[in-house]
């Protein structure tokens, strides 16, 4: 598998190249925004660690390019802010994960791992509900013969809650399965990406089918089933 690393710092760039190298990946280096966004563009990578920070064009602007340009592959941003705010920038923005500077190698490696973890026992094929059509294959959602764009992480979250429909699951059932290991911040970031998924659901015409059981967890509710 292909990563693409965009980060100015060549110290940083190469001791993330090492890593991911022996972790068995295939590394790319861009050391610029606008260079980030062209080879993106141009080359289908399963993962980009995108640093918030680069020159030409920073990180934000990068995952705003690149989701705009139909590019759904997994964001892993890293930032050296470790507020809040800035967080939810990037997420916004249309990144999966973030990871706060400096940090542990094992820690990069393992969010890549889990940002590329797409299986669920006892998946179906496809999975409808309503005008929803999830192809766990190809993993895309179409929502009355459209395509709705999904980052990896977006998909994720909703294969698993359209998996389990009518269930209902916890946030942590929700983190442990996208992201694979306890994440601190998790509660909000499973908010502001159901903020997203109900946003383009909405927009394409699904409605809500997610419903938030406050304190306990959520419920994808099949519209099959809806009056």
């Amino acid at each position: 598998m292909r990563i693409l690393v965009a980060e100015d710092d060549a110290r940083v760039a190469a001791n993330v190249r090492k890593g991911l190298e022996r972790a068995g990946f295939d590394v790319d280096i861009a050391q610029r925004g606008d260079e980030a966004v062209a080879v993106a563009v141009a080359f289908d990578y399963d993962v980009i660690v995108l640093d918030v920070m680069l020159p030409g064009q920073d990180g934000i602007a990068v995952s705003k390019a690149l989701r705009q340009a139909g590019k759904g592959m997994p964001i892993l941003m890293l930032t050296a802010l470790d507020e809040v705010v800035e967080r939810v920038a990037g997420l916004d923005a249309g990144a999966d994960d973030y990871l706060s500077k400096p940090f542990a190698m094992v820690e990069l490696v393992a969010r890549v791992k889990a940002l590329l973890r797409r299986q669920l026992p006892g998946r179906k094929a496809q999975i409808e509900s309503g005008p929803m059509r999830l192809d766990t294959g190809a993993c895309t959602l179409h929502v009355g013969g459209a395509l709705v764009p999904l980052t990896a992480k977006e998909y994720a979250i909703l294969e698993y809650l359209m998996v389990n429909r009518g269930q209902l699951v916890s946030r942590t059932q929700v983190l442990e399965h996208v992201w694979g290991f306890e994440l601190e911040g998790g509660d909000n970031l499973v908010e502001v990406m159901l903020g997203r998924i109900r946003r383009k659901l909405d927009q394409a015409g699904a409605g809500n089918p997610v419903t938030t059981v406050r304190g306990v967890g959520y419920r994808f509710e099949n519209l099959d089933e809806n009056p």
